[in-house]
């Protein structure tokens, strides 16, 4: 019988290196048009994404989609005011209302739009935080953590591996934490945890094949609520303790730091807090960006604020009728999109962890990390006579280009007078360019 091909397994791909091979997995390239259509309305917006079309006519990153069904009810609504005040009866009143509700509506707005973005900010800042530690602590690991002799030197090194990898695991930890994922059964998590002992490698979810259907995925595109779904069901239907698997890691990670700090590879007291205090910082990050997620705005700010704007655009005809006759339907639809507009940005943007367009590229951050620390760990730790000594390194550019020997054979007295004349040399050359 034959397979599919999402189904034939992958070939290993063969790196030499000693003799040694490992399976590199493949990602299935193959994407269906559902696909093809959330990567213009389904997000995060990648990074790299660059676009020719002028700003106010683009799509993608837009809230556009979802406005259509309010829209569409704002349209038969003007138009049934408009038919009926020109037709039936006059139902126009006077404009002062508009005003009123105008700085009212405006002012809610400006709150709620502030609100979100403060905290979209302060989520783009954690992240960054939690990149910095990140980085930190592997350079710490990986230059001042000693390999020893013989075979415990590969034992230290495997170690030193595996310490760093869980690095990168704190941080998708983090990202499904917020994301309501609270499993460990992800692509880009399993490999990285499923040597730990974490209560979330002893639960399944029972729902992760489950495919939503085109009509609820059509509903969801269009910000119909009924369509919504509950994003902490995974975690309310649970039949096990999911535990808490970014601290879980943390724990992991400090057990390593305590092994090498008792074994003596690892000795420098500077640097031993430097890498306790990098430890903690990915711990506030993830309490901090936890507080963002389970703190939204108060319900009743957001009742008012949907109640008040809702007001004030229905009652936009009976005002703009007098003025305008038969323009007050599209002049309604319009200053419907602007105020609407408006309010589902910020809607958008209040939790800035999520799968919406606009929301953080979480995966961008995540990925950025494990290059960061493959980049760390891809030679060995320098060593300083190997990158000083050499004839290419050009010590007092851009007075002179000769290498470290050149100088060597110089006294210390002429190394010293090149040293005095080079702030000179380089003011000179900058104003020359000037």
């Amino acid at each position: 019988m034959s397979m599919s091909s999402a189904e034939k397994p992958q070939p290993a791909a063969n790196v030499s290196d000693g003799g040694s091979s490992f399976m590199k997995p493949k990602l299935n390239r193959n994407k269906s048009t559902m696909d093809n259509l959330d990567e213009l309305f389904v997000g995060p917006r990648a990074l790299d994404h660059h676009s020719k079309w002028p700003i106010f006519l683009r799509l993608h990153g837009s809230i556009t989609p979802e406005m259509a069904m309010p829209l569409l009810f704002v349209g038969a609504w003007s138009t049934a005011i408009t038919c009926i005040s020109k037709l039936v009866h006059d139902l126009g009143i006077n404009q002062l209302l508009l005003t009123v509700l105008g700085f009212v509506v405006g002012l809610a707005l400006s709150f709620r739009s502030s609100t979100a973005y403060e905290r979209y900010n302060e989520g783009r800042k954690y992240w960054a935080q939690l990149a910095l530690a990140s980085q930190n602590l592997a350079r710490l690991i990986w230059v001042h953590v000693d390999e020893r002799e013989g075979e415990l030197a590969k034992k230290d090194l495997l170690a030193k591996v595996n310490c760093i990898n869980l690095i990168h695991a704190f941080a998708v930890a983090v990202k499904h934490k917020l994301r309501f994922e609270p499993f460990a059964d992800y692509d880009d998590l399993r490999p990285l945890v499923q040597h730990l002992e974490t209560y979330a490698n002893d639960s399944q979810s029972p729902f992760s094949n489950k495919e939503k259907s085109i009509w609820k995925k059509t509903g969801e595109f269009l910000g119909v609520p009924m369509a919504e779904s509950n994003p902490r069901k995974l975690i309310k239907r649970a039949d096990k303790p999911l535990g808490n698997l970014p601290l879980e890691i943390l724990n992991h990670l400090n057990a390593y730091m305590k092994s090498v700090f008792n074994n003596g590879t690892f000795e420098i007291s500077i640097c031993q807090a430097q890498s306790l205090n990098a430890i903690t910082t990915m711990n506030d990050v993830y309490v901090g960006t936890d507080r963002i997620l389970n703190t939204p705005l108060p319900i009743a700010y957001s009742i008012a604020i949907g109640q008040i704007t809702w007001v004030y655009i229905l009652l936009l005809p009976f005002q703009l009728f007098k003025s305008l006759g038969w323009v007050t339907i599209p002049a309604s639809i319009f200053a419907a999109y602007i105020i609407l507009g408006i309010a589902l940005i910020g809607r958008e943007i209040e939790n800035p962890f999520g799968d919406d367009v606009n929301d953080l590229d979480l995966d961008a951050f995540c990925d950025q990390i494990r290059r960061d620390i493959d980049i760390i760990t891809s030679r060995p730790a320098p060593n300083v006579d190997d990158f000083t000594t050499r004839e290419d390194n050009a010590l007092l550019y851009p007075l002179s280009y000769l290498g470290y020997q050149s100088w060597g054979d110089k006294s210390l007295e002429e190394i010293r007078k090149a040293l005095r004349s080079k702030p000179d040399h380089t003011f000179r050359s900058s104003r020359e360019e000037q």
